[in-house]
């Protein structure tokens, strides 16, 4: 029993641990530098292949009032996975539908509205085929994109990308390598498009990632400011006293003072405090001590623009009010960004 646990144990350092061959290892790192070259040389020919075909897919995918559907088979599948999730979180409705499952029911999720993004290298893929008669038959928009034409898809198709001639990075030249990468590719730069012929904004984007980093990178101003009676405000003529009552309760070190119509003037900090630190501060009023024009932001602001703004190198602060119309409306501390995992 020690003696396969010994075994065991040697064998899990063996695979686990790092090649101490130096020939094989030098062997590892060339193959893996030669499919990189080989798959950004593919990109660089796919950069300059692109053209009408691919303008045109665009406008075909940005008139449709439906989804994108995107389908393929094998490798191209799992590609055409990524380009939906890719499609919908950038403000393109699509979803994935796997072909043999189409001919088994699945057809149903395609509505006339929709358009149809169909992945094959061969362009000669079997289990495309009832998929493609459906959308024939319903007048339902095909774009291909294929790695050879003339192709039976190409063909049946609206819409045709043709991907260049690359030969696949794998040392026999038959594993989808180079051509996946370039489908993928021709997908993000469809969503990138798509994107910005719609005017995507990064707040939108934050509606459709609320999770993780992320998420929290794209988090609003007005989702994690306080609000109500936790946001510290005088009047002009409110007495140091007052203030520094009002300071102390809202517990952000500082305190907004408004004019009689509410609007923001000025701030009160534990400097300016300090500043007027003389034996008349007691009878001071807020307007005597408070910094006018205190910097704000809007509630519709990232999160992160309210950080960038709060770590000004030439005067940073920790507290941002924001304002609506000039008026009050919240504060921002920087710990409630810390705390949100956005600094």
């Amino acid at each position: 029993m020690r003696e396969d646990r010994a075994l065991l144990s040697r064998s899990r350092i063996g695979i686990c641990g790092p090649l101490r061959d130096p020939v094989a290892a030098e062997r590892a790192l060339a193959a893996g530098r030669r499919v990189i070259r080989s798959e950004a040389e593919a990109l660089s020919a796919l950069e300059r292949a692109i053209g009408d075909s691919f303008t045109a897919a665009v406008d075909l995918l940005a008139g449709i009032e439906g989804r994108v559907v995107v389908t393929g088979m094998g490798k191209s599948g799992h590609i055409a996975r990524k380009i939906a999730a890719t499609l919908a979180s950038t403000g393109t409705p699509a979803l994935f539908v796997h072909p043999a499952e189409a001919s088994h029911g699945d057809l149903g999720m395609i509505t006339a509205q929709d358009a149809v993004l169909a992945l094959s290298n061969s362009g000669e893929t079997s289990e495309l085929k009832d998929l493609t008669l459906y959308t024939r038959r319903f007048s339902i928009p095909l774009v291909a994109v294929v790695g050879r034409a003339p192709s039976t898809l190409a063909e049946a198709a609206d819409l045709a990308i043709v991907l260049p001639p690359v030969g696949e990075a794998c040392p026999m030249g038959l594993a989808p390598t180079s051509s996946t990468t370039c489908m993928l590719a021709i997908g993000d730069a469809l969503a990138v498009a798509l994107l910005d012929r719609s005017g995507f904004t990064a707040r939108e984007f934050a509606v459709f990632h609320p999770g993780g980093k992320l998420g929290a990178q794209l988090l609003r101003v007005e989702q994690i400011m306080r609000r109500g009676d936790q946001v510290p405000l005088v009047g002009l003529d409110a007495s140091a006293r007052e203030t520094v009552l009002e300071m102390t309760r809202g517990c952000l070190g500082c305190v907004g003072v408004v004019d009689p119509e509410g609007r923001l003037v000025g701030i009160v900090t534990d400097g300016d405090l300090r500043r007027h630190l003389t034996d008349d501060l007691l009878a001071q009023r807020a307007r005597d001590i408070m910094t006018p024009h205190p910097r704000t932001i809007e509630g519709r602001a990232l999160a992160v623009e309210a950080v960038a703004l709060m770590n000004d190198p030439k005067r940073p602060i920790t507290v941002l009010f924001i304002t609506e119309n000039d008026r009050p409306i919240g504060a921002l501390h920087l710990h409630d960004c810390l705390r949100a995992g956005i600094v």
